[in-house]
C-alpha cells in the first residue's frame, strides 16, 4: 500500500510538472495573485476527477469514441493559439499595464472558464491522467484507489507550490520588463503547444 501511494505521488508529480499550458496559467495567476485559491482548486480538482477516471478504468473511451481525442485537439489547439496571441498583445503594451496592481483583477468567472479550458481541452492532459496514471494504476492492483489517490495529492501540492510560490518571485516582476517576458515567454509556450498539437504530437 505504502509502495502504492509513493508510486502514484511521484509518477503524477513528474507528469504535473512538465511545462505546460495549464502550468503557466497558475504561474501567471499567482504572480498576479489574482484568484489563486480558486485556480489551485480547479486544477487539482480537475486532476483527481480525470486520474479517478483512469484508475477506474474509463481509459478506453479514446478508443471507443476516436472522435472525441480529435475533437479535444483541435480544440486544444484554437484555444491555445489564440490564447497566445492574447499574451503577445499583452507584451506588446508594454510594463506598467502588466504590473499586477495596475488593473483591476479579472473576473472569477472569467479565469475559472480559461483554467477549466486549459484543462479540459488539453489532449495531453487527459494521455498523462487517464491513460497514463490509469494504467500504471493497474500495475498496484489492488491498491489502485490508493495510487489514485496520492497522484490526486501529487497534483494538489504542486499546483499549490507553483500559485501560492509564485508570490516569491515578486521582487523580480516588479520590474514591468519582466512581466513583458513573462507574457513573451507563455505566449511562445502556448505557441509551441498549439503547433505540436496540430502537427498530431
Amino acid at each position: 500500500m505504502v509502495e502504492a501511494a509513493v508510486a502514484g505521488y511521484f509518477v503524477a508529480l513528474s507528469l504535473i510538472a512538465a511545462i505546460g499550458a495549464q502550468n503557466a496559467f497558475v504561474l501567471r495567476q499567482g504572480l498576479r495573485r489574482e484568484h489563486v485559491a480558486v485556480v489551485v482548486a480547479v486544477c487539482a480538482g480537475s486532476d483527481a476527477v480525470l486520474i479517478a477516471a483512469g484508475v477506474a478504468g474509463f481509459g478506453a473511451i479514446s478508443a471507443a469514441a476516436p472522435w472525441f481525442a480529435v475533437a479535444m485537439r483541435w480544440l486544444g489547439v484554437g484555444f491555445l493559439a489564440v490564447y497566445g496571441a492574447l499574451r503577445f498583445r499583452a507584451a506588446l503594451k508594454g510594463g506598467e499595464a502588466l504590473l499586477p496592481t495596475a488593473s483591476a483583477p479579472a473576473p472569477l468567472r472569467r479565469v475559472v472558464a480559461m483554467c477549466l479550458l486549459f484543462t479540459w481541452a488539453n489532449p495531453h492532459v487527459y494521455l498523462d491522467t487517464v491513460v497514463l496514471i490509469g494504467s500504471i494504476s493497474a500495475q498496484y492492483a489492488p491498491h489502485g484507489v490508493v495510487f489514485g489517490a496520492a497522484a490526486s495529492l501529487a497534483s494538489l501540492s504542486f499546483f499549490s507550490a507553483l500559485g501560492f510560490g509564485a508570490r516569491l518571485l515578486a521582487p523580480v516582476f516588479a520590474r514591468p520588463v519582466a512581466w513583458v517576458w513573462l507574457e513573451v515567454a507563455v505566449g511562445c509556450v502556448m505557441w509551441a503547444l498549439a503547433l505540436g498539437l496540430a502537427l498530431g504530437g
